[in-house]
């Protein structure tokens, strides 16, 4: 057995895992972690003290859910871009395609979560609420949405069976009991929160506990336990676009915490990403201050259409895409007195009309779009 856990062989003639409890024993080199835990450390708390200052940091934070939405999504084989689910939401996409669907599921289920850790454990029945709102009428609805599996599954897109697979988890008979472990180590607040993340995510990748949908589960895990333990006051930590791009690096690191139980290498992985997602989200929120100041000052001098003006802008930063319609109820004016606006802040250089029609238009407030465009990628 390793420090994450043995392979046993099943009668069915297939290997599957069976891991060991958190925290590892012998334990986590914590001198060997010292740095890139500070270091990790250091760029949240400067993340967080950054995002204070914004005008309206929840704006931020909707953006950023948003953009951890479609990557996560993305990363388990979804087509929607973060322009797709921004159109869908200004209701200038009412065909409701199945990708964005997806994608607004798992904002949904993240909403849910933390508004649940207010007054409720991180629990596994937490998780299980989670995941029944992450698959609710999507792809995988009929995989027992909100129920921990009875039945084995395996991981690996080669694998046509479990023999094949690149991993198997747990057999059914002991995820439960594996689980019961994890809980107890979620309420154990005696490590560091950003050790405790990255153990409790990989540990949570490792049983595999549900048929569908344990990777998005377990990256909002990740966000849910440092909200949960204060580590951030706003959930704005999300290591979707890191393992995007280190996609198979990701996959390599887990398997040798089974294989070798080699967790300080994969802490060392985790902090990594922590250090620069929390540093990219920082520089985005400074150019979101600057960006905002530019462009109210760009307004302030358009006379006395200026307050319409800037009240336009302040909606944009909470939706960037727009119709004349949308713009209507939102300022509560006249059809006629929307389309003037926009096609002001056209001119200005604001707004860019997206479908090159003469009817039902929409604008892009493209400048800060742009800020979020990695999301839209590929890896």
């Amino acid at each position: 057995m390793s420090r994450a856990g043995r392979f046993i062989n099943q009668i069915e003639g297939y290997v599957a895992f069976e891991p060991a409890p958190l925290p590892p024993v012998p334990p986590i080199d914590a001198a060997r972690l010292q740095y890139p835990l500070s270091q990790a450390d250091l760029a949240l708390g400067r993340l967080d003290g950054t995002t204070r200052i914004l005008p309206n940091p929840d704006l931020f934070v909707a953006m950023y859910v948003r953009r951890e939405a479609v990557l996560s999504s993305q990363i388990e084989g979804t087509q929607a871009s973060l322009t797709d689910l921004l159109s869908f939401e200004a209701e200038d996409n009412q065909d409701n395609p199945l990708d964005v669907e997806e994608v607004v599921n798992y904002i949904r289920a993240m909403n849910h979560g933390l508004e649940r850790l207010a007054s409720f454990p991180l629990s596994l029945r937490l998780i299980c609420e989670i995941h029944e709102r992450l698959m609710q009428g999507v792809r995988g609805q009929d995989r027992q949405p909100g129920q921990f599996r009875t039945s084995q599954n395996w991981v690996g897109s080669g694998g046509a069976s479990m023999t094949e697979a690149a991993y198997v988890p747990p057999p059914p008979r002991l995820v439960m009991t594996a689980l019961g472990d994890l809980e107890s180590f979620l309420h154990d607040t005696s490590l560091p929160p950003l050790l405790q993340a990255g153990l409790a995510h990989a540990q949570f990748e490792t049983i595999h506990p549900f048929l569908d949908g344990n990777g998005r589960v377990g990256r909002l895990l990740i966000t849910f336990l440092l909200c949960h333990r204060d580590a951030i006051s706003k959930p704005l930590l999300y290591l979707s676009h890191f393992l995007k791009r280190r996609r198979q690096e990701y996959y390599d690191r887990l398997q040798a915490i089974r294989t070798g139980g080699r967790w300080e290498e994969w802490l060392e992985f985790f902090l990594l990403g922590v250090q620069q997602v929390a540093n990219e989200a920082r520089k985005t929120a400074g150019k979101i201050i600057a960006l905002r100041e530019t462009h109210r000052e760009r307004l302030s001098a358009q006379g006395r259409s200026s307050g319409n003006l800037l009240r336009s802008l302040d909606n944009l930063f909470e939706n960037p895409i727009v119709s004349p319609r949308r713009l209507e109820l939102s300022l509560v004016v006249t059809f006629a007195t929307a389309n003037k606006v926009l096609a002001r802040m056209e001119n200005l250089g604001l707004l860019i009309e997206a479908t090159g029609q003469r009817r039902n238009r929409r604008f892009i407030y493209e400048p800060y779009r742009r800020l979020f465009d990695d999301s839209e990628a590929t890896p």
